[in-house]
């Protein structure tokens, strides 16, 4: 029989309150452990936590919606009450707020155990980490990586949805690809920058290349060798982080393929993965076989750009990001414009060209112009993309650092960039 709401329950009575029944006590059990006592004690507990989720249930069982409505504005009269005549040092409305939720999961039972169940599962995680939370919220988390937090939620939760996804010319020039190309990048520099702050003390050199590499991968193998050619840092030192910074490139790819065309995953996931694991094995054990000082630290953990100093609290550069995006779609328009005068040549030659600068700009390119099944040309152009990229970057390699840095980096390098690159034409074949 379907009710008033439209919903069809499906769950024996007796079920649905024993489902009720367990959420109340879980979260009754939380609460009655900070009820306190004597004059200033809250007041809900145990039992009426478990009585009012029962409640909720047995309401939304008689499919009588004005009775399930009675119900909640009788427990809100009592939270309400119960909050003015609160006399505690700490007159917070945690309590007030989390039975109302209780009446809700319970009338939630009738429909969706299950979902009522983990509702009740988090609301108890959420109230059993208070101290936790607060010294999170309030010892933990820097001023700046609070504004960026509620800069990117802003982005996310509230431009991303409004931006139209309507074409302006062509596939590239999509704004909401655009806007969420740089929710991408706002989102794995703060992943880099939160990993750096917890890690970077000890595996500094390899945390930094990792989350610099984010940001460019070419820059972060430039300043590796700069340190050995200025610094005299030890150059299989930082060739082992020059490579750990390429298993970043292979990561974001799989991410400009995720937002600019998914259909390129199932040909990418498995020969990127499989290039991103040699490659962070080859640059483990460099790093792992460098020579130590007489402490066993390592000898040099140059300052990488476009990663935050030690002290910085921002965790993102939302200039830089937008830039970068601008970048890639502005590149993308180039090649598509190539493409549209020249065919599949000029979609190769867009990519080959915006590679030798950036290799996502030119991926994200060939991702929005093509798809795997629409042709040849769209594969051979990423899989050559990847290796001229490749050549940019032993080059830059060797112009930086020397060639006793190329030596340790060039093999690494080039063997997983040649196993992502056949893999992709084997796979596409």
């Amino acid at each position: 029989m379907t009710d008033s709401w439209g919903f069809v329950p499906d769950t024996p009575a007796a079920a649905v309150l024993a489902v009720a029944l367990g959420c109340g006590l879980l979260v009754g059990i939380e609460r009655e452990r900070r009820k306190g006592s004597g004059p200033n004690r809250a007041f809900a507990g145990l039992r009426t936590f478990a009585v009012t989720s029962v409640a909720g249930a047995a309401a939304a069982l008689t499919q009588i919606s004005g009775l399930v409505v009675a119900g909640a504005l009788l427990v809100i009269g009592l939270t309400l009450l119960a909050y003015q005549r609160d006399r505690s040092d700490d007159p917070g409305a945690t309590t007030e707020i989390a039975l109302l939720l209780t009446y809700l999961t319970g009338v939630l039972c009738v429909w969706s155990p299950p979902l009522a169940a983990g509702l009740a599962v988090g609301l108890t995680a959420l109230l059993a980490g208070r101290e936790r939370l607060h010294r999170f919220a309030l010892h933990w988390l820097r001023p700046g990586e609070v504004r960026d937090g509620i800069v990117l939620a802003a982005l996310v939760l509230m431009a991303l949805p409004l931006v139209p996804d309507q074409p302006l010319w062509g596939t590239p020039l999509n704004p909401h690809k655009v806007v969420q190309l740089l929710v991408l990048l706002l989102g794995v520099q703060s992943v880099a920058h939160l990993a750096a702050r917890l890690l970077a003390a000890h595996h500094a050199v390899a945390v930094s290349a990792l989350a610099s590499g984010f940001v460019s991968s070419t820059a972060t193998i430039a300043t590796l060798g700069l340190a050995v050619r200025e610094q005299g840092a030890q150059p299989r030192l930082m060739a082992g982080g020059g490579l750990l910074s390429c298993v970043s490139t292979q990561v974001q790819l799989l991410l400009v393929a995720a937002a600019m065309q998914p259909a390129w995953l199932a040909r990418l996931w498995l020969p990127a993965l499989v290039g991103a694991g040699v490659v962070a094995l080859w640059g483990w054990v460099l790093m792992r076989g460098a020579p130590t000082d007489g402490d066993g630290l390592v000898v040099s953990s140059p300052r990488i750009e476009g990663l935050s100093v030690r002290g910085d609290d921002r965790m993102f550069s939302l200039r830089g990001a937008a830039a970068v995006a601008v970048l890639l779609s502005s590149v993308q328009l180039v090649v598509h414009a190539l493409q549209r005068w020249l065919g599949d040549a000029g979609l190769v030659a867009g990519a080959l060209v915006a590679a030798l600068a950036d290799l996502h700009s030119a991926l994200a390119a060939v991702f929005s112009a093509t798809t795997p099944v629409s042709g040849p040309a769209g594969v051979w152009a990423v899989a050559l993309a990847l290796l001229v990229h490749a050549a940019s970057k032993s080059i830059t390699a060797g112009l930086t650092g020397g060639m006793a840095y190329l030596r340790w980096l060039a093999p690494g390098l080039w063997l997983h960039t040649g196993l992502v690159a056949a893999g992709l034409v084997w796979f596409s074949s």
